[in-house]
C-alpha cells in the first residue's frame, strides 16, 4: 500500500478518495484514480501536475514500495 496526498486545488477533487492505494508507479496510481474519480483524473493528467514520492519530485514511472508517500502537486503561482 502507498499513502496518497493531494495538494492545492487537487485536494478539492480528492475529498472521497481513500488515503491508501495499491500501485507500483505514480502513473499506475493516477490511472487507477482516474478510473474511479474521473474529475480528479482529468486534473491529474494536466501536464503541469507534478508527483512527489517521499518528498522528492520524481518521474511518473518511479517505482513505488510498500509505505511510499505519493503526493500530487498542482501548478503554483505567486506574486
Amino acid at each position: 500500500m502507498i499513502n496518497l496526498l493531494f495538494f492545492g486545488r487537487l485536494g478539492d477533487f480528492a475529498k472521497a478518495v481513500p488515503s491508501t492505494l495499491e500501485a507500483s508507479t505514480p502513473a499506475e496510481a493516477r490511472e487507477l484514480l482516474a478510473a474511479d474519480f474521473p474529475d480528479l483524473g482529468r486534473e491529474l493528467y494536466e501536464p503541469q501536475v507534478l508527483v512527489s514520492v517521499n518528498k522528492m519530485i520524481v518521474p511518473w514511472d518511479q517505482p513505488l514500495f510498500e509505505g511510499s508517500e505519493v503526493a500530487f502537486l498542482p501548478p503554483v503561482t505567486g506574486g
